[in-house]
């Protein structure tokens, strides 16, 4: 079962209450902290780090030779990630959401896309709770797109038990990704 602790904006105790909940179930159970901006239920649980992997995005890299400036990937990009001034290619990866378009609509085939770093997902053990696997994500400095870090830690969820997951406050795109496909959500107002 997997049950989401979430509010409407910050500050309301989503993570006490995350991190409660998980005191008193017991079992199989794992914590996932997907506040990725501001992750903070480590503060709880103190968990041992036992593994830390990057989160990559892919971003457009293009190839100017063999680019005829056509236009159609600046075209296709909702988010203004690419534009094609004149005989010049500028791309813009922090605006980038990575869904592909530019590098497949590209008729010369000269958009290719490359990883950025854009943060991390961290496993561990709590010292004073060590039935609880505990899996947090971490935006780097200076990043936005939350939902391709929050994506790889709730891949971590478990099917054969309980799964809480700390959600992001708010209502927009980094919510809706943690909470996607969840048993249960707990409103915390």
């Amino acid at each position: 079962m997997i049950i989401s602790i979430a509010s409407g904006k910050g500050g309301t105790g989503k993570t006490t209450v995350a991190t409660n909940l998980c005191a008193v179930i017991g079992g199989n159970l794992r914590l996932l902290d997907c506040d990725v901006e501001a992750p903070n239920a480590h503060l709880f649980l103190n968990p041992r780090s036992t593994k830390k992997e990057k989160v990559n995005a892919p971003v457009p890299e293009v190839n100017e030779t063999k680019c005829t400036y056509c236009k159609k990937c600046m075209a296709i990009c909702r988010f203004g990630a690419i534009a094609v001034m004149g005989r010049k290619i500028l791309t813009f990866p922090e605006l980038c959401h990575s869904c592909g378009g530019c590098s497949r609509i590209c008729p010369e085939d000269a958009i290719m896309e490359t990883d950025r770093r854009i943060g991390y997902v961290e496993t561990g053990i709590p010292d004073r709770r060590p039935k609880i696997g505990f899996v947090r994500g971490l935006l780097d400095i200076g990043q936005v797109m939350a939902p391709p870090v929050i994506r790889n830690v709730r891949t971590q969820a478990i099917e054969d038990g309980f799964t809480v997951i700390d959600a992001p406050p708010g209502t927009s795109c980094p919510v809706i990704t943690a909470m996607k496909g969840t048993d249960a959500v707990i409103l915390v107002t």
